[in-house]
């Protein structure tokens, strides 16, 4: 009975949540037309994404602090992709690059540490499991999924696909899946790395680390905008001192633990 009363709590709090986050920007109530639609759509894959981690959860419990961290981590991606901060990412080359750093150093890392899996295959059931545990097996491969996460992360501040996320709803829910996909099988391989891929998740996280540090860099000494005129110079510098400086501090904390991890190993196998 305990945990029927918990789980309606966490449903009035996606309730809320929504209603919240539908005050202004881009969400199915104020939107129209195909913002309305795509809006609606991300809405609606990410509430039904909590529900069933709730339905899990019932069956297969997990620690206290996992389950709220992952309750806190579905508020923030309801506020991230349907918030305000949708609206300002349209105008604002800083807003853009805030959202996307909320997804990519903040929601994944912490969907990661959440290890939601077990509630999620008991509550897709025997298919749900499979297609899951497929989903996940890149994770094995930590410098595979740096490489991934890279990519999109260059692909989609290329001008023109940036523009185009900017301009079409569609496109920009696809970028935001690009984003959140790929950065969370990257957290997912360096956080849960076993003892032999301890190395390669460091690699992994330093080479985020650099390649994501000389993206702000670029964007922050550009001499023009490189995102349309409506878009102020000092914004892209701002936004770019956020990838490069706040954007930076999570990887650098995580390669201080993987290193930690792998010193730790080394002295077991040597010592």
């Amino acid at each position: 009975m305990g945990r029927c009363v918990r789980a309606w709590k966490v449903l009035g709090l996606l309730l809320a949540a929504l209603w919240t986050a539908a005050a202004e920007a881009h969400n199915p109530i104020t939107s129209d037309g195909q913002d309305r639609l795509a809006s609606g759509l991300t809405a609606l894959v990410v509430a039904a994404f909590w529900l069933m981690y709730v339905i899990g959860a019932r069956r297969s419990p997990t620690r206290v602090w996992r389950r709220w961290l992952f309750h806190g981590t579905a508020v923030i991606t309801l506020f991230t992709i349907l918030g305000p901060l949708d609206e300002w990412a349209e105008t604002s080359a800083a807003a853009h690059m805030t959202q996307h750093m909320f997804m990519m150093v903040v929601i994944a890392p912490f969907f990661a540490l959440c290890k939601p899996l077990p509630q999620l295959f008991v509550a897709f059931g025997r298919y749900g499991r499979s297609f899951w545990s497929y989903a996940f097996k890149i994770t094995r491969y930590p410098m595979l999924c740096a490489y991934l996460h890279g990519f999109m992360i260059w692909f989609w501040h290329v001008p023109v696909f940036y523009m185009l996320a900017v301009d079409d709803p569609w496109v920009h829910v696809f970028e935001h899946a690009c984003f959140l996909i790929t950065a969370v099988w990257f957290w997912w391989a360096v956080l849960h790395a076993n003892a032999r891929n301890v190395p390669f998740a460091l690699l992994a996280l330093l080479f985020t680390l650099m390649h994501t540090g000389f993206l702000g860099a670029l964007l922050t000494f550009a001499g023009e905008p490189l995102y349309g005129e409506a878009r102020h110079l000092q914004d892209q510098q701002l936004a770019g001192l956020i990838m490069w400086v706040l954007g930076g501090i999570p990887y650098i904390v995580a390669s201080m633990w993987a290193g930690n991890r792998w010193y730790k190993h080394l002295n077991r196998r040597w010592l």
